[in-house]
């Protein structure tokens, strides 16, 4: 029996879209999908670290147990990360995974947003889930700076889905990181970062994927 966890993407939430229609579409086939609040009721403090330990302590007592990793954009960037670190997590499924995000990211904030941020310690940050902006510390940043891409080498099965539209992550982040792990399947569809108007396409992919035998 698999484990199937969903993490959301930076500033969202479990009742985000795509996390509720996959949600919808694995209770479908009875099965359950968990999808933990990566907000953890104190969004300010969010870090990849917070993430990585959250997660990590939703998997199966019993090791055996096989995880499935569904994550979207940061979720699908901490999914990666999870799958170096433990050997229970058996596959991965990233939807527009936020490879290099701080280096897509922070050129968009400029460095005078990115010097205040640093000196107040706190950045106002448009939070999707809860229609409005909240504060992010500095410690985001820091925390995230540590993690490197290059050190995720464990050839576990990988099916990336990114948009070729996708103008927050561009879909050249997935190309490059698929292009030196054969292990990584990358499908390119017709769509932005959200992934809206590809929810069959998604499921369809998820389904052959993960052996659900159903599409």
């Amino acid at each position: 029996m698999n484990s199937f966890i969903y993490l959301h993407g930076f500033a969202s939430s479990p009742k985000s879209t795509k996390a509720q229609d996959i949600s919808d579409r694995f209770s479908q086939i009875h099965i359950k999908l968990k999808i933990p609040d990566l907000n953890a009721g104190d969004f300010s403090h969010l870090t990849i670290t917070r993430q990585l330990n959250q997660v990590a302590a939703e998997f199966p007592v019993d090791d055996s147990v096989p995880v499935t990793l569904i994550g979207s954009s940061l979720g699908g960037l901490t999914a990666a990360y999870l799958g170096e670190k433990f050997s229970q997590v058996q596959r991965l499924v990233l939807l527009a995974p936020a490879f290099g995000f701080l280096s897509h990211w922070l050129p968009k904030l400029g460095d005078e947003a990115l010097q205040r941020w640093q000196k107040d310690q706190y950045l106002l940050v448009h939070h999707y889930g809860e229609e409005r902006s909240l504060p992010l510390s500095y410690n985001f940043l820091t925390d995230a700076a540590q993690y490197q891409e290059k050190n995720i080498q464990r050839p576990i099965p990988t099916l990336i889905l990114h948009g070729k539209q996708d103008d927050v992550i561009p879909i050249t982040a997935s190309r490059e990181f698929a292009s030196s792990r054969p292990w990584v399947e990358l499908i390119e569809l017709d769509s932005d970062h959200a992934l809206g108007n590809v929810t069959a396409e998604i499921w369809q992919a998820i389904c052959s994927f993960c052996h659900l035998g159903i599409g």
